[in-house]
């Protein structure tokens, strides 16, 4: 009789008994033999192999759903250089109108580093200075912005640690809005692939940081100024659409960038980097391969075993070999709820290893409702920053009108 191979070929016991008297011989034989049946085995899917850079920090993030798909020393806080400037944008669009006019005062007239060359009470449009401040870097820009939206350096950067901590960045502190070092201004590879998962949702910083040269009008010249984004990746790298480069000597290289390819959009992240166009292009390829989007439900489409249809599509990056550990979860909404009286039934949810990933609401399949431009999807990532920014605006409320009722002052 003779022992199974994984194959489907046998060995004989006696042949096993005397290659242990020949081992070394035998061991060889053996390893051949096994080569040789290999291409009868069955196939195992496996995980996604590692990618390698040379940055110190690194991470990759898809856009959508906020997920982490790669990430080296990605929670290590350091010197960001100009990625800064990803969040003195968004704080700037969010907070301030894109068409007033910002005058260039003492301060950015007079900073220090990368410059779009603004004169001492130059007007420009807060729209133009962030193309300034995205393409070229523009301290001086950015410190117009601070200013002009935040009434001061100081005022601004209380706004970009407000959003830093409704976005979720948990190891981020901002003291300035151009990213010059700065004792206790630093982030780290994951936040800052947070922070720009969270900004190029909003339309206007995504139209601004792919755009490869921009004019604007020039008040002291008879000819515009002319802006060509320091962003390579723009040209380098196919689908490229963003966002943004950095560097100071003590930063070193820095820089994030994103892609869109297929309907799926990635950021990558690198700190103190010296290849870091060549490591981008890898991260990149690396996430669209391993980390496709897999569609799960589209709008509209029946529920099994229900009279309800998706309210939306939902999709989620994932590598082979965990596909098979996606479920779902029927949740039904209670009757007497507000939500259920505006005819939605309840939601499907979806779950990686048993946790929450994201959901799509469900109507009835005769319901109106299914033919509005809802969202697409949502995705967990995106409800817990949704619901944790508008608690943490109620609470700074709460906390300003306390102060105004019991002191008086407002601080």
């Amino acid at each position: 009789m003779g022992l199974p191979l994984g194959g489907g070929g046998f060995v004989s016991k006696g042949w096993l008994a005397g290659g242990f008297r020949m081992r070394k011989g035998c061991l060889l034989l053996l390893a051949l033999l096994l080569v040789c049946t290999g291409g009868l085995l069955p196939a195992e899917v496996q995980a996604a192999p590692g990618v390698s850079t040379s940055a110190e920090s690194a991470a990759l993030i898809d856009v959508t759903s906020g997920r982490l798909l790669f990430s080296v020393q990605g929670d290590k806080p350091m010197r960001i250089a100009s990625l800064t400037k990803i969040m003195t944008a968004i704080v700037a669009i969010e907070h301030g109108k894109l068409s007033d006019m910002a005058k260039v005062g003492k301060n950015a007239f007079g900073t220090e580093g990368s410059s779009i060359y603004l004169r001492l009470d130059e007007e420009m449009s807060l729209k133009d200075l962030l193309y300034g401040l995205m393409l070229r870097s523009g301290n001086d820009a950015a410190m117009t912005i601070a200013e002009h939206v935040g009434g001061s350096v100081e005022g601004f950067a209380f706004l970009m640690n407000e959003k830093a901590r409704m976005i979720g960045m948990t190891n981020s502190s901002f003291k300035n809005p151009s990213g010059l070092d700065a004792e206790g201004h630093y982030s780290t590879a994951n936040d800052m692939a947070r922070l720009t998962a969270y900004a190029l949702k909003n339309p206007v910083f995504q139209e601004i940081v792919k755009t490869k040269v921009k004019k604007v009008p020039n008040p002291n010249e008879s000819w515009d100024y002319s802006w060509v984004n320091k962003n390579k990746m723009l040209s380098l790298y196919e689908g490229a659409d963003g966002v943004k480069t950095g560097y100071t000597k003590l930063a070193k290289r820095c820089l994030v960038s994103s892609a869109t390819r297929g309907g799926q959009q990635l950021a990558a992240v690198t700190l103190n980097d010296p290849n870091d166009w060549i490591d981008h292009a890898r991260l990149l390829d690396y996430g669209f391969k391993h980390y496709p989007l897999v569609p799960f439900i589209r709008s509209g489409e029946p529920v099994l075993g229900t009279d309800l249809a998706a309210g939306g599509s939902f999709s989620y990056p994932a590598e082979e070999a965990e596909r098979s550990r996606f479920t779902r979860q029927l949740v039904m909404n209670d009757a007497g709820s507000t939500a259920y009286r505006l005819g939605e039934a309840g939601h499907l949810q979806f779950l990686l290893d048993g946790k929450p990933i994201g959901s799509v609401p469900l109507y009835a399949k005769d319901s109106p409702r299914l033919h509005l431009n809802d969202r697409s999807s949502f995705s967990l990532t995106e409800m817990e920053m949704l619901n944790e920014a508008r608690a943490r605006e109620w609470l700074y409320i709460l906390q300003a009108l306390s102060r105004v009722l019991f002191t008086g002052q407002v601080k």
